[in-house]
């Protein structure tokens, strides 16, 4: 509606108002007095606030479907690039509400609900859950956050390494006036750094990284590049600033080949065994195991066949000397004894994981 003082003068020819005119630009530039009239603080909408449970009255049959189904406005929240796999996943005798994986890495994410305050019991189950899936990123999601939750949040960032990281996600419904509510996360707890890397992914920059960081991605390229394109293991263009690296093997849904290092200064090269359930990912180790003399003559070394007792996965691997602090020399032999190795693992499994999976 066009304010009384921008109404067309009697003395304006061909009924023109004598209103200024102002095109936005963005620039700052002062409001016209027509806009001026018609902004006035009783034309402001009220933002207001709406009980979670209006929307969802029950978490596990309301909230977390829903949350399923959008799962990509969490991850625009987190700057994650996530992707469902799993709700109501099981650990042991409990059930983690929401797995996913951060797309941008290829590791998991584990998501626990909460539409109350924040309690002891969840923040244990949070960590339980964490262990099971050997998670990557770990996040809360609720309503509010008591002071010692979200400080035990940043205690965890605080104390664990890069490959590990927290997170504390307030939900809330907003509307303005009489408008449908609208969910709205909002981080109250990350690691250190990454609101700036999340934004910077944003706009399509790079994260800044550490100088061991660039060790790692200077020290996989070349890795990643001979995969590609000499072996066609791989279609990664670009290596990450990250101590591992794994690859599809084309069977499954959780069978990987990987290349990292360890904590303990070695290098390992591994069958990453990961379907969803222990007792299933034991069973596929069980059966390759049946043919360990083939494979190992393959590799012609000794295989580590691991059911890693308290995790879900199971692991067969191989390692060596070496870390990202080795001089030029050692690192460009791990370096090639990884790339062998990981075609060699290929070739004594991939025939096995066709007959059990393909």
């Amino acid at each position: 509606t066009r304010p009384e003082s921008c109404a067309p003068s009697p003395s304006t020819a061909g009924g023109k108002t004598d209103c200024l005119q102002f095109q936005f630009t963005g620039e700052g530039l002062p409001l016209s007095p027509c806009f001026q009239a018609a902004m006035t603080t009783s034309n402001l909408a009220k933002i207001e606030r709406v009980d979670l449970r209006d929307a969802w009255p029950n978490e596990a049959r309301d909230f977390t479907p829903w949350l399923a189904e959008n799962i990509s406005e969490l991850g625009e929240a987190l700057g994650m690039d996530l992707e469902l796999q799993q709700t109501e996943a099981a650990v042991g005798g409990y059930s983690l509400d929401v797995l996913a994986t951060d797309l941008n890495w290829n590791r998991p994410v584990i998501i626990e609900n909460q539409l109350e305050s924040t309690n002891h019991d969840h923040l244990g189950k949070l960590l339980t859950y964490a262990a099971g899936y050997d998670a990557y990123a770990i996040v809360w999601l609720a309503r509010e956050f008591r002071d010692e939750h979200r400080q035990a949040l940043d205690w965890l960032n605080q104390r664990t390494d890069e490959d590990t990281q927290f997170f504390g996600v307030v939900v809330e419904l907003l509307k303005i006036d009489n408008s449908r509510p609208a969910p709205q996360f909002r981080t109250i707890a990350s690691p250190n750094d990454w609101r700036r890397d999340a934004a910077a992914r944003a706009r399509g920059d790079a994260p800044a990284v550490s100088e061991r960081q660039e060790r790692y991605r200077e020290f996989f390229q070349p890795l990643i590049d001979s995969l590609r394109e000499r072996h066609r293991l791989t279609n990664f263009p670009k290596a990450r600033p990250q101590n591992w690296y794994t690859f599809r093997a084309g069977y499954g849904k959780g069978i990987q080949y990987g290349a990292n290092f360890t904590g303990q200064k070695r290098a390992r090269v591994e069958v990453y065994i990961d379907e969803g359930q222990k007792d299933h990912n034991i069973w596929l180790l069980e059966k390759l195991e049946e043919h360990r003399a083939e494979a190992e003559s393959v590799l012609g070394e000794i295989l580590d066949w691991q059911r890693l007792e308290h995790r879900r996965a199971c692991r067969i691997a191989l390692d060596r000397p070496g870390s990202i602090e080795d001089d030029p020399d050692t690192l460009a032999e791990v370096q090639q004894w990884m790339v062998d190795r990981l075609l060699k693992l290929k070739q004594a499994f991939d025939p096995r994981l066709a007959e059990l999976l393909g």
